[in-house]
């Protein structure tokens, strides 16, 4: 027992210390000037992405449950981070206390919206589930485009067209319709996001190590097994669920803080975002949380570094992808992985005694 606790304080410790090893590289490279405008501007995106890899992978990989509505997860804390921040100007001054709080509401109502589709939803199974998952994502991103909403004396108005929300005098409509959106301050910092990585991590795998993560675990691998032992399977699947949600709100009011304008477009939130991102877990491994982060800040950053080869670049792109599916599924390549890292435990067990 205690070489399996060492074995996973190990794992963990070098999770941590890859993506502290990554805020320190971009750190050099900006106060040395080998960071380009572009990289820069790629740099709050990375933890976004990888944040949200981390949490689908809690759902996909630990949980074993097909989500394709990930990204309506992220539209729903976006929104309601961004409305928050916009709507609390006045009132709260300092941007980034609004932000902060942002943040926590974005994944409190993300977490909310996964109870709420979770409880129906989660008694599916496979491809059931993938598909009325997808669903939410898309019922959610269109029901944005059309809802208005405002804010006056009178409290929040909502209608579904801007002539019937009866705003009175020094009101102001936050959310309008196909345009999102406008005037979100930039409070998305990649310091702020790199803290919201590590507390991804902190959350996700500290769940993995818990009796609550072991259940999870027992749920994916023989569900019956698990139900005959006591393992309360509706508790356990939801919370995992809502947990992965709650983290991808976190992404989106992350993502919203980033841009001054936000909408709710097929390109942000639509089916391709959900399947993106499920790819950064698939690729990474699925249940292999350093994976998901090394896939998803290699398949963010290569399509921008192969810009200058223009046609082959999405061929090469292709290629990495091919690459990485052997390298994490192929069986002699994991026997290859498995065989450094024993090795590796077994250095550091010798160098400890």
């Amino acid at each position: 027992m205690d070489s399996m606790k060492k074995k996973k304080l190990i794992d963990n410790s070098l999770t941590y210390g890859l993506v502290i090893a990554c805020w320190a590289v971009v750190q050099i490279m900006m106060a040395t000037g080998h960071m380009t405008s572009l990289m820069k501007g790629l740099l709050v995106p990375l933890c976004m992405y990888v944040i949200l890899a981390v949490s689908l992978n809690l759902t996909v990989g630990i949980l074993g449950e097909l989500s394709l509505g990930h990204a309506g997860f992220m539209c729903v804390g976006a929104f309601s981070g961004a409305f928050f921040t916009k709507l609390t100007a006045e009132a709260i001054p300092n941007l980034q206390v609004r932000f902060i709080l942002a943040l926590i509401i974005g994944a409190l109502v993300a977490a909310l919206f996964g109870i709420l589709i979770g409880i129906p939803v989660l008694r599916l199974r496979g491809d059931y589930l993938a598909i009325v998952t997808l669903a939410f994502g898309e019922i959610i991103k269109n029901v944005i485009n059309v809802l208005y909403v405002g804010a006056d004396a009178n409290g929040i108005h909502i209608a579904m067209k801007k002539a019937d929300l009866n705003l009175q005098e020094g009101g102001q409509v936050i959310i309008e319709g196909a345009k999102g959106i406008t005037g979100t301050p930039k409070a998305a910092t990649f310091a702020i996001g790199i803290i919201l990585v590590l507390l991804t991590l902190f959350i996700v795998l500290n769940l993995m190590n818990s009796r609550s993560g072991r259940a999870i675990m027992a749920i994916r691998d023989n569900r019956i097994a698990a139900e005959s032992v006591g393992i309360n399977i509706t508790k356990y699947k939801l919370m995992a669920f809502s947990i992965s949600a709650s983290l991808a709100g976190v992404a989106g009011v992350l993502y919203a803080h980033n841009l001054s304008s936000l909408a709710a477009t097929p390109k942000s939130f639509g089916y391709n975002m959900s399947i993106m991102i499920l790819v950064y877990v698939v690729l990474g491994g699925i249940g292999n949380i350093r994976g998901s982060i090394i896939a998803a800040v290699i398949l963010t950053l290569l399509p921008e570094l192969l810009r200058g080869l223009n046609n082959y670049r999405m061929l090469i792109y292709a290629v990495v992808l091919i690459v990485m599916m052997l390298f994490n599924s192929a069986p002699k390549a994991i026997a290859m992985r498995e065989r450094i890292m024993e090795k590796f435990h077994k250095k550091n067990a010798k160098e400890a005694a």
